[in-house]
């Protein structure tokens, strides 16, 4: 008789245009299900203020974080706005192999690299409710010049042009619904 074979977690990409609150979807997410795991990606920008290594990112060195895509470290990697960011496949393969839900948070190219190796994968794109909203929430936040906000807008109309590749797309429209509607796809139940 074969054994059952443990439960494998299942991995959560969270993906959006920069701005469209998917850190703070998230982090409610984190907060009322602290099991979840929430992948960590490596970086090679300087850390916003309050942002701590191994907590928001893993803060890394070019040359280092060129080692390791060379190495085939990482489930996916892109460079944006002159700086790297990369997803630490190991720790995601780990955490799902001990039946792990595991959550990335991660912009739109990553996210289709991600499916396109592990197409289990669950993609959920967070869309804006406008492009004005959106220029709105990037100019209040004031964690970047308006030059590098710019240069995120300019990628936004590309990015929603993909959300039709992603399993689910959901509104931010207010934080409430749009919370309730992502529990619901990760959960499945009507809290």
């Amino acid at each position: 008789m074969l054994m059952d074979q443990e439960k494998k977690g299942k991995l959560f990409v969270i993906s959006g245009p920069s701005g469209v609150g998917k850190g703070t979807l998230v982090n409610l997410l984190k907060i009322k299900h602290p099991e979840i795991i929430l992948s960590v990606s490596a970086t090679t920008r300087k850390p916003r203020p309050g942002e701590i290594n191994r907590q928001h990112y893993f803060f890394v060195k070019k040359e280092t974080f060129l080692d390791r895509v060379e190495k085939g470290k990482f489930l996916e990697w892109a460079e944006f706005a002159g700086n790297c960011y990369g997803t630490d496949t190991a720790f995601v393969e780990e955490n799902l192999n001990q039946g792990k839900d595991v959550i990335l948070e991660i912009d739109v190219k990553g996210a289709l690299q991600v499916k396109e190796k592990m197409n289990t994968a669950i993609l959920i794109f967070i869309e804006p409710p406008s492009m004005e909203e959106l220029k709105s929430r990037l100019f209040k936040r004031k964690t970047e010049s308006e030059e590098e906000i710019q240069k995120r807008l300019a990628i936004v109309q590309s990015e929603l042009n993909q959300k039709n590749k992603f399993d689910y797309i959901i509104i931010n429209k207010y934080l409430s619904p749009a919370y309730s509607e992502l529990e619901k796809v990760i959960y499945g139940n009507d809290e």
